[in-house]
């Protein structure tokens, strides 16, 4: 038997409550992330990333509702957690880095401060020269002079305040590290540093990583297996050697043609036409159908579910496949 997962999602739904409707913007979806590994998920902005991400630490703030499925961490449901454990849980054994560095940092604190603050929280034990010590660790292991603990956000580089959130992530050993946009608008040479440096806190700590971004080539080369989503529904999973070279999934190929290949002869790019529909008016059948150029009639009608593919060991989700 193989060893169970770290996290396992299943039948997620999260809505979104308004006065006269309900947007659902999670449907039911299912994945797991094994200890160790780098999971990531794809798609247009609006399908749901964030929110699975926000849903998966319990953060999720209305009018959001998680309103059916399960969560469990090591075997133990999170969304059934006490606020003493939640408290244990959240940076504790799951960790963030978040899309904006210098809106997650405090502009008016020392950074020292924001990452002891989370140390001394969560090991009160600690004396103050240990947890000082341990922020100096944290800034040597992303590159970072210790020597520079006491300034402030805005004395850094868009780059070293990226880092800098990744060594509060890192700060108490977690299991799992969410990471939504974590390289948003760096240059791709900053970008390319610091998903290797990722990379490499992650062969050296085995830490398990939720990877959101819409650089889907930066997706592909960080992460062992790729979730993708549509209108809050995971329509492929694959392990991301696979994604680009044999999707099963028409969405996924459309996302692909709308990539542009750094290696082989020049290709025209092709977008999506259209545009995801509205989460509180979704069309009948398979969602992506009304922008799909494979879409059969069965497609208006029926949900498809996700089904095995053989050829890349992965699911989809499509009427398509035999």
């Amino acid at each position: 038997m193989s060893d169970p997962a770290l996290v396992e999602v299943r039948d997620l739904t999260v809505d979104y409550v308004g006065d006269n409707s309900v947007a659902r913007a999670v449907n039911g979806i299912s994945f797991d992330i094994k200890a160790g590994e780098a999971f990531g998920l794809a798609g247009e902005s609006g399908c749901g990333k964030s929110t699975v991400a926000f849903a998966l630490a319990r953060l999720t703030r209305m009018p959001g509702l998680v309103t059916g499925g399960e969560v469990r961490f090591n075997g133990e449901n999170v969304l059934a957690f006490s606020k003493d454990r939640l408290r244990r849980y959240r940076w504790g054994e799951v960790s963030f880095v978040f899309q904006s560095a210098m809106n997650a940092l405090n502009p008016v604190i020392p950074v020292s401060e924001q990452i002891e603050d989370g140390i001394v929280a969560h090991r009160p034990h600690l004396g103050r020269e240990a947890v000082r010590a341990r922020a100096a660790e944290m800034f040597e292991l992303v590159g970072i002079s210790p020597r520079r603990l006491d300034d402030y956000p805005h004395q850094f580089s868009g780059g070293m305040r990226q880092r800098i959130c990744i060594a509060m992530a890192l700060a108490l050993e977690p299991k799992l590290i969410i990471m939504d946009e974590p390289t948003t608008a760096l240059d791709v040479v900053v970008q390319r540093d610091i998903i290797e440096q990722i990379c490499d806190l992650k062969a050296r700590f085995g830490f398990s990583v939720l990877f959101i971004t819409h650089d889907l080539g930066l997706m592909i080369e960080f992460c062992d297996r790729i979730g993708v989503m549509y209108a809050g529904e995971l329509v492929e999973v694959a392990p991301a050697s696979s994604i680009l070279t044999a999707p099963q999934h028409p969405y996924t190929r459309a996302l692909g043609r709308s990539f542009p290949p750094l290696t082989g002869p020049r290709v025209r790019l092709e977008g999506i036409e259209g545009t995801p529909p509205s989460l509180s008016a979704l069309p009948g059948g398979c969602r992506f159908s009304p922008r799909c150029g494979e879409a059969i009639p069965i497609c208006m009608t029926r949900v498809p579910l996700l089904q095995p593919t053989p050829v890349t060991g992965g699911q989809a989700a499509c009427h398509l496949l035999k």
